[in-house]
């Protein structure tokens, strides 16, 4: 598919309107923009496409809805792929952090679970006040996914990656900014503009520096992403068939803390 100026969709919840050398992915998978392995698999389609684009130099991913991304969804959790050691939606998320263009993420609301993953696949995330992030895998007796224990630490450290795992609490953006976990926060309304301006900052450069400087930074991150996501899986596998992550998906959905008894 090419982009050229238009607007194209890639599947059902994934449009890219491309604009100088910027390109625009807009995620519109109401009520949440819930993870599942063909919006995963919409979304590396899109970047796919961009990185074979001469003209696209990098993209700016954003939603619609109040929520960036809520993660899977608990009341249809066969939609978000099986978790055991062979996860097609896992094999999707690889596919993002192949991408070879940078991605600015622009973030409000909610990026819990795989729509964390999501953000933190970005290069850059710009994020409202109203954003939190949370790895709450804990929470609902299960183990964190999305390549999120490679990549999170990567990020913002060790100790505040396994803080954010450990509790499954939800880190506003303010908070988030200091750690690095948020590059830049700015009122909603101005979110849009924000990330557009960092993507067209960026996209001002020479286009095959810009690939070869990211290729260079980033190393090997998708092929670690790979590994992570195989060890990832098999932890889920066993924890998904236990009393604790049947009591963690109803304590979620009932706004309660979990009854776990370590079975």
């Amino acid at each position: 598919m090419s982009l050229g100026s238009g607007k194209n969709a890639f599947g059902e919840h994934v449009t890219v309107q491309a604009g100088g050398h910027v390109a625009v992915i807009t995620i519109d998978k109401p009520p949440h923009n819930h993870v599942s392995v063909d919006l995963m698999r919409d979304l590396a389609d899109a970047l796919d496409t961009i990185d074979g684009e001469v003209d696209l130099r990098c993209s700016v991913l954003q939603s619609e809805g109040k929520n960036f991304c809520a993660g899977a969804d608990l009341v249809n959790r066969e939609s978000a792929g099986g978790l055991g050691a062979v996860n097609p939606l896992y094999d999707q998320a690889v596919r993002l952090f192949s991408a070879k263009k940078p991605v600015v993420a622009a973030v409000q609301g909610a990026a819990v679970g795989a729509g964390l993953g999501l953000a933190v696949m970005a290069d850059f995330r710009i994020a409202s006040p109203d954003a939190k992030f949370a790895a709450n895998f804990v929470k609902l007796g299960f183990h964190p996914g999305f390549g999120l224990t490679y990549t999170l630490p990567r990020l913002i450290g060790r100790t505040k990656a396994e803080l954010m795992c450990l509790t499954g609490r939800r880190v506003k953006a303010e908070e988030g900014l200091p750690w690095g976990l948020v590059d830049e926060v700015v009122p909603l309304e101005d979110l849009r503009a924000a990330a557009l301006r960092l993507a067209t900052e960026i996209a001002e450069n020479a286009p095959l520096a810009i690939v070869s400087t990211r290729k260079t930074m980033r190393g090997d991150l998708a092929a670690a992403v790979r590994a992570q996501t195989d060890i990832e899986a098999v932890e889920q596998g066993w924890l998904r068939d236990t009393a604790d992550y049947k009591e963690g998906v109803r304590s979620v959905a009932e706004r309660r803390v979990g009854n776990f008894v370590g079975s």
